[in-house]
């Protein structure tokens, strides 16, 4: 059964207040009325008081989840005057396990216990002394108390299992939606991070390019063009992110796209756009390249991104970055360093880049260190990424090969 269908299951709370008592007057009425006209053994006949002790039991069950305890001392009471008063046995326990259910699944287990209890020594004293004034009990006898005392401790005992069972679905459905509330939450800020650092990125690259364009319109047009050309792209591809990532927010059952998911086979991209910045950009992969897990690929992309990001805004042209990946045997290390000799600006992590990059690295049983380079101005950023299964070649840049 689908989660839907076990959170959707019907359940006896669900029912209104008058639903159950309707039923059980209805089957006590009709059962006792049969019993009487098949009775063979020595009774007595129904009449006006009986109707009415067997109409009183269901009526009293409409304040069983108000009132559960008094409900079933009630239910008890007129009970005990049927039995009491000698008429034909017929279904009329059935109040008395209803009430006794209900009393038992509130919670009021103790109290539940003592009023059956007393409500069992009533007819076992007086079920002996009987008849005399309006009872007209005839053969009471210590085997009928065994039974009747045999019958309650079974419906006592059903009544806890019905009470451990309703706790534990209970408390599956509340971890349910725990578990569901929490993994939107995981959603939400996933999805939040793919947004910063997908806008943070381009945006940082658009910024600079159009900086570069209009200082650059009159005096060297073509050049002008490059950057808008740059702007161009960077704004196409940010564009083209952001769908995907709504669409996943909507949910929306479309085609799978066509381009591959960002990773690290998309570093050159980054590099490319940090270059057309103009910041220069040197890489290195050390290691045989393999294949790495989807969510270990991402985190790698996105950090390299956030991290040149970083160095494009508060760095600016003419700083000098070193992009170095390495394959380990069982880790993926990533160092992001600028030398710091750009155009001025803040320490990068006032915003939301390296807390979501250390969200990214963490979720992955990794850790990231980030900070200023000692004895320089620069910047360095370091993540280690557990990885737990080697693949084959990945396609990235060979073995141990450094890159201008």
């Amino acid at each position: 059964m689908s989660d839907e269908g076990t959170t959707a299951r019907w359940r006896p709370g669900a029912l209104p207040v008058f639903a159950v008592p309707l039923i059980v007057g209805l089957i006590q009425v009709m059962g006792s009325t049969g019993a009487n006209w098949n009775m063979h053994y020595q009774a007595r006949h129904l009449d006006i008081p009986a109707y009415a002790l067997l109409v009183a039991g269901p009526v009293a069950l409409l304040a069983r989840r108000r009132l559960p305890v008094t409900t079933l001392a009630a239910v008890l009471a007129v009970t005990d005057c049927y039995i009491l008063r000698g008429y034909v046995l017929g279904p009329v326990f059935l109040s008395m396990v209803v009430a006794i259910v209900a009393a038992v699944s509130t919670g009021r287990r103790a109290a539940t216990w003592i009023v059956t209890g007393a409500g069992f020594a009533v007819l076992s004293v007086l079920g002996p002394l009987a008849p005399f004034g309006p009872f007209r009990l005839h053969g009471w006898s210590a085997g009928h108390a065994l039974v009747m005392l045999t019958w309650l401790l079974l419906v006592l005992t059903g009544a806890e299992l019905v009470r451990i069972r309703s706790e534990r679905a209970a408390e599956t459905r509340r971890t349910r939606a725990e578990e569901q509330r929490r993994q939107a939450s995981e959603e939400r800020l996933r999805i939040a991070r793919e947004l910063h650092d997908v806008l943070a990125h381009n945006i940082s690259m658009i910024n600079v390019q159009a900086g570069v364009a209009l200082h650059l319109m009159d005096e060297r047009p073509e050049q002008a063009r490059t950057a808008l050309a740059a702007i161009k792209e960077a704004s196409k591809e940010a564009l083209t992110e952001v769908r995907s990532v709504l669409g996943v927010l909507r949910q929306v059952d479309e085609d799978a796209p066509r381009a591959p998911a960002p990773g690290l086979g998309r570093m050159d991209d980054l590099v490319s756009r940090a270059r057309a910045a103009g910041i220069t950009v040197r890489t290195r992969v050390t290691g045989r390249p393999y294949s790495l897990p989807a969510g270990i690929d991402l985190a790698a992309f996105r950090i390299v991104q956030e991290a040149l990001t970083n160095v494009t805004r508060h760095a600016g042209p003419g700083v000098s970055a070193t992009v170095r990946v390495t394959y380990g045997e069982d880790d993926l290390r990533l160092e992001i360093e600028d030398d710091g000799r750009g155009a001025p600006g803040d320490l990068p992590g006032g915003g939301d880049g390296i807390p979501g990059m250390r969200e990214r690295v963490t979720a992955l049983g990794g850790d990231l260190v980030a900070g200023r380079r000692s004895g320089t101005d620069g910047f360095r950023v370091r993540a280690t990424l557990p990885v737990p299964v080697k693949g084959t070649d990945a396609g990235i840049p060979a073995l141990d090969k450094e890159h201008d």
